[in-house]
């Protein structure tokens, strides 16, 4: 009867590849994170800078 599963190795070898990915897309997923962030900031001045403009309150 043969027995049907993963070994340990096996195992090992894909936590291990997990941690690499894991290791990769952390960073990109924060930068990008902070891209959006400066972009919705820059977005939000530009309103207000327009808004005081609009309302002649500089």
């Amino acid at each position: 009867m043969k027995l049907k599963g993963f070994t340990l190795i096996e195992l090992l070898i894909v936590i291990a590849i997990i941690g690499i990915l894991a290791a990769i897309a952390v960073p990109i997923y924060e930068s990008s994170v902070r891209r959006s962030e400066d972009k919705a900031a820059a977005t939000d001045v530009r309103n207000v800078t327009t808004q005081a403009i609009a309302s002649s309150n500089p």
